[in-house]
């Protein structure tokens, strides 16, 4: 990053730690605090800064660039239950764009769970750049002992490791198992007094894609403008998006979304046994059909996107990241795939109906149909027909339960 962006920031931040680098390019790194009621964040945000500081040198001689970590102000959440790590992106996105960060580290002291449900100490999304880490599981104990304290050793170093294996993640490195380094997978260990080497293979990974991490961005003009940036955004790192794709099983999204999946399936058992939209779905032809899916599914996804606000961060800001516009695309892309997952599963069921539940002859002595022969053409096509209006039911009235299952599992990876 510039020096130039760097000073801006110097007069109204707190330094947490920095080291510099061979190579004349700097990252620098949002640190947020978000706390739970009760807890003192001076504590806390004193925490991260030494988290940071013992980390920063590791970083730095991996990547050879320049590394900055600034404190933010810490954010008091209103309660101490669990939470998903995409609950945080919007205030992460939006004090990345107002730092403006190449990457932000979210650190809270309530318990974090995995888009499988389970308690983690950290998670990392790659394509956002922010990282989450809580010292609940850091800090827990065996039974029968109590609880570490912030200030106990193993807590230090455990917190140190695992913010180094999440910026791993973020530049893109995998898990390389039981090579005692740094990017093993995450577990903590009550004797650690020091952070892990990084493996010779993973630093130059990352010494490649450090490079490439200080932020593209714009100063668009205008909705056409913004939009226009986040195609050619998309167009630029198509592996990007594509893995983020794969990684969250968009498709099958509707099976975690039961008010979604309801909202679409209930008009059509009803439809489906009404003479009218046979008459329809029988007179129309397959490329009819298949343009009215196609469109309704993209349609779905648009209003999706925006009457559930999925965009980040949610505050417009005159500066537009490249990263912020590739999460944006991504959350999109997801949304398109999930109705046409919920597509799928609703045409399977109006399928079945058709070829099991109703008598063979039942249609086609129906005196609507010119032509008495009802071949499997004719079922499937009706049963698009029927199905694309349970997508734009299911897309209108029944919505997402909550839009952090989106973005956690667009974003996030599914361990530490």
């Amino acid at each position: 990053m510039s020096t130039s962006r760097s000073g801006q920031r110097e007069d109204r931040a707190l330094v947490a730690a920095e080291c510099e680098g061979s190579i004349d390019l700097q990252v620098d790194v949002g640190v947020f605090i978000a706390h739970a009621p009760g807890t003192d964040p001076d504590r806390l945000q004193s925490f991260a800064a030494r988290a940071a500081e013992d980390a920063v040198d590791e970083l730095a001689s991996a990547t050879d660039i320049a590394w900055r970590f600034y404190l933010e102000d810490p954010a008091r959440l209103p309660d101490h239950d669990r939470r998903r790590p995409s609950e945080f992106l919007d205030r992460a996105t939006h004090r990345m764009v107002e730092g403006p960060y190449d990457l932000v580290v979210v650190v809270t002291d309530v318990p974090l769970v995995s888009s499988r449900e389970r308690f983690v100490p950290g998670l990392a999304s790659p394509l956002s750049r922010v990282t989450v880490l809580s010292t609940r599981n850091l800090r827990s104990a065996p039974r029968g002992e109590p609880r570490r304290s912030l200030d106990h050793e193993a807590v230090r170093w455990n917190a140190a490791t695992l913010l180094v294996h999440l910026v791993g993640h973020v530049l893109g490195a995998r898990h390389r198992d039981a090579d005692g380094g740094v990017m093993e997978p995450f577990q903590f260990v009550s004797e650690r007094r020091d952070v892990p080497p990084i493996d010779a293979d993973v630093e130059t990974c990352l010494h490649r894609i450090a490079r490439e991490i200080p932020a593209v961005e714009t100063r668009p003009r205008g909705s056409l403008a913004r939009l226009a940036f986040h195609a050619r955004s998309a167009v630029q790192n198509p592996g990007r998006i594509l893995q983020a794709l794969i990684n969250s099983r968009a498709p099958l999204l509707p099976l975690s979304l039961p008010k979604l999946s309801t909202a679409a399936v209930a008009p059509t058992l009803v439809i489906v046994f009404s003479a009218e939209s046979w008459d329809v779905g029988f007179h129309m032809d397959n490329v009819t059909a298949g343009l009215f899916a196609a469109m309704s599914i993209l349609i779905a996804g648009v209003y999706l996107l925006f009457a559930q606000n999925l965009s980040f961060p949610r505050k417009q800001h005159q500066i537009v990241t490249e990263h912020t516009a590739l999460v944006n695309v991504t959350v999109f892309l997801v949304l398109v795939l999930a109705m046409l997952g919920l597509f799928m599963l609703v045409w399977v069921i109006i399928l079945v109906i058709e070829m099991v539940v109703f008598p063979p002859n039942l249609m086609s002595n129906w005196p609507s149909l010119e032509d008495p022969a009802v071949g499997f053409v004719d079922l499937v096509r009706t049963g698009a027909f029927i199905s694309t209006i349970g997508v734009l039911s299911g897309a209108l009235a029944g919505g997402l339960e909550s839009r952090t299952i989106v973005s956690h599992l667009t974003l996030f990876l599914d361990r530490p």
